[in-house]
């Protein structure tokens, strides 16, 4: 089941990409199905999901991307899709959604769940360049109690954290992330907060192929996930196009993860761009 679910979701990804021309990374996320303990819920440098830790950069100005992933572990499948735009060069709009399948324990039986939609806002306040100061970058963002199953929030919240990243060696050899931030939600009546912080590193290790790894505790779509460690590759064909795999688990914490793994595709176009150009 976990395989077929695989493949289709992956085919559909690539028939989409070839077929529209947008531009394309992956990355691995996680959902739990008891969050909190079942009360909450150049371009070739880009860092996208499935890194849980962001970076700081955005798409670029009147530049749109697609990154779809698809996730799966042990209790469920899910494939994510987020469409970023970038208004002008400091500030990237994202719109994004969740769909797959999750056992239920009580029946063992597979039940559809999905969850739309996740607004985001990134603003960059500098960005990072080889061997220099390290980019400073802010990202709020809420994801809607809107859906069906265990993947629809359980109540209001929204969630903000800082970026750093910090280039070594020319070309960006080794990329450097940190994050700090915060899940605020608002479920029954109640506040709460839930810290969540990332270190990640991209490393380049021949022509397009990359390294990827990263140490997270709780992730800003899935608040309260506990500590986790997720390693993989990403591979760029073109500053327009990339693939990337991963594997990860949890490690500590009241919500440890199960072991994981996941392919995503990102695309990226420069339509709207072109016709910004055309308009002037």
């Amino acid at each position: 089941m976990k395989t077929t679910f695989v493949l289709i979701l992956t085919l559909r990804i690539l028939l989409y990409a070839f077929g529209q021309q947008i531009e394309y990374s992956c990355q691995s996320i996680l959902l739990s199905r008891d969050t909190v303990q079942n009360t909450l819920f150049s371009v070739d440098d880009v860092n996208v999901r499935p890194f849980i830790t962001d970076d700081s950069r955005v798409v670029g100005n009147k530049l749109a991307q697609l990154e779809s992933w698809v996730r799966v572990d042990e209790v469920s499948g899910q494939h994510w899709a987020l469409f970023a735009y970038g208004p002008n060069k400091n500030l990237e709009l994202t719109l994004g959604s969740v769909q797959g399948y999750e056992k239920e324990p009580t029946h063992n039986k597979i039940a559809f769940s999905y969850a739309l939609p996740l607004l985001q806002v990134k603003y960059l306040f500098k960005e990072y360049q080889p061997n220099k100061m390290p980019g400073i970058g802010a990202v709020l963002g809420t994801f809607l109690p809107l859906g069906q199953g265990s993947f629809k929030p359980a109540g209001y919240g929204t969630f903000g954290y800082i970026t750093v990243s910090q280039s070594i060696g020319q070309g960006d050899k080794i990329l450097i992330h940190g994050n700090i931030g915060n899940n605020y939600l608002h479920i029954d009546g109640s506040n709460v907060f839930v810290t969540t912080w990332g270190i990640g590193t991209q490393i380049k290790l021949y022509k397009g192929m990359h390294f990827v790894g990263e140490v997270f505790s709780g992730d800003p779509y899935v608040p309260g996930t506990g500590a986790s460690y997720q390693i993989g590759y990403r591979y760029f064909f073109s500053d327009l196009f990339q693939i990337d795999g991963t594997i990860g688990k949890g490690f500590a914490g009241r919500n440890i993860l199960p072991f994981w793994s996941s392919f995503g595709v990102r695309i990226v176009t420069e339509r709207f761009y072109k016709r910004s150009l055309n308009r002037r």
